[in-house]
């Protein structure tokens, strides 16, 4: 098997285990009858154009990975040199990235939301993850786009770790807006000990 079979097999192994991730904790919500679809509220607070060019950034991904599974010439022509070790690097990032992921939306429980939106009775989750950091969900996801960037080496996937990380970038404000509403100087107080991506030095 040559190297790149390897690192495509290693890339869709990471795909897979996410899509498993994902799809177990959105039955799990579904069961616990919470939303899982934003509602016009949610779409308000993340923004209209925000809330497209994310729909519009999925669509995306969804064509090129099928390009990418059939090994499209087009998606080939992206590919570029990075040496084994990096692309293992990434491959390791990868797992560990889901493996937060799952810690993350267990500690959530019923409160996880992919929108922004809240939920009745929500309460500010401090504990496991949240004890150190804000958003360890951003973290993961952050981690995870460059994990496939590294393993497939491929220009597409740079563009969209770049243009994903933009978009959580912008996203964070808005979600810590709607939390100081909602929580006020208990959250403020929470934000003055935990890091926003990383824990605090």
């Amino acid at each position: 098997m040559d190297t790149r079979s390897t690192f495509r097999i290693a890339f869709f192994i990471l795909l897979g285990a996410m899509l498993i991730v994902r799809i177990y904790f959105n039955l799990r919500l579904k069961r616990a009858g919470e939303r899982f679809m934003p509602d016009e509220q949610a779409i308000r607070h993340e923004g209209v154009g925000l809330f497209a060019s994310r729909v519009i950034l999925f669509i995306t991904l969804i064509a090129v990975l099928v390009l990418y599974a059939i090994q499209h010439p087009w998606m080939q022509s992206l590919d570029f040199y990075l040496p084994a070790w990096l692309r293992w690097l990434g491959f390791i990032i990868g797992l560990l990235s889901i493996a937060l992921m799952i810690w993350v939306e267990l500690e959530l429980g019923r409160q996880f939301s992919p929108q922004l939106q809240l939920r009745q009775e929500h309460q500010l989750i401090t504990s496991g993850p949240y004890s150190r950091v804000r958003h360890p969900l951003y973290t993961a996801l952050d981690a995870f786009g460059l994990s496939l960037a590294l393993v497939s080496a491929n220009w597409f996937f740079i563009a969209f770790f770049i243009l994903s990380l933009l978009g959580l970038t912008l996203r964070v404000p808005k979600e810590e807006r709607m939390l100081l509403d909602q929580f006020g100087d208990q959250y403020r107080t929470y934000m003055q000990h935990t890091g926003r991506y990383f824990p605090k030095v």
